[in-house]
């Protein structure tokens, strides 16, 4: 039986997130020294790095709100579609033989049918 633990799929990821996460920062800063070396002060810098978040996160947005509106009216369809009723159903009705009907019919037997006023009914 083996003592190792194992990592578990959840935590692979979370590393793996921790990783990128990392290298995003360490590109962020190196990003803003660059810029401050060509002379942009550092407020500037850390303005233009949040302008961009947020523009890309404005752009996240556009895009969530297209796509959360495609499937609402591709649910619309789907609930307009589902709702329509064929020529064919309006007048189908399912229709079944009164006991006369039954009796006249040829093997009928009153125990299978439960025809209790039938002469030929028996009782066990």
């Amino acid at each position: 039986m083996s003592r190792t633990t194992r990592i578990s799929t959840a935590e692979r990821l979370g590393h793996s997130f921790g990783r990128g996460w990392r290298a995003y920062v360490r590109g962020e800063r190196r990003l803003s020294i660059w810029l401050a070396s060509k002379g942009i002060p550092m407020a500037g810098v850390a303005v233009l790095l949040w302008v961009v978040k947020l523009v890309a996160l404005g752009l996240l947005f556009y895009a969530a709100f297209w796509l959360a509106l495609l499937l609402l009216l591709g649910l619309a369809a789907a609930g307009w579609a589902m709702d329509q009723q064929h020529p064919a159903e309006d007048d189908y009705e399912l229709q079944y033989p009164t006991i006369e009907e039954l009796r006249t019919t040829s093997g009928y037997d009153p125990n299978l049918h439960n025809d209790t006023s039938h002469e030929m009914y028996q009782d066990d």
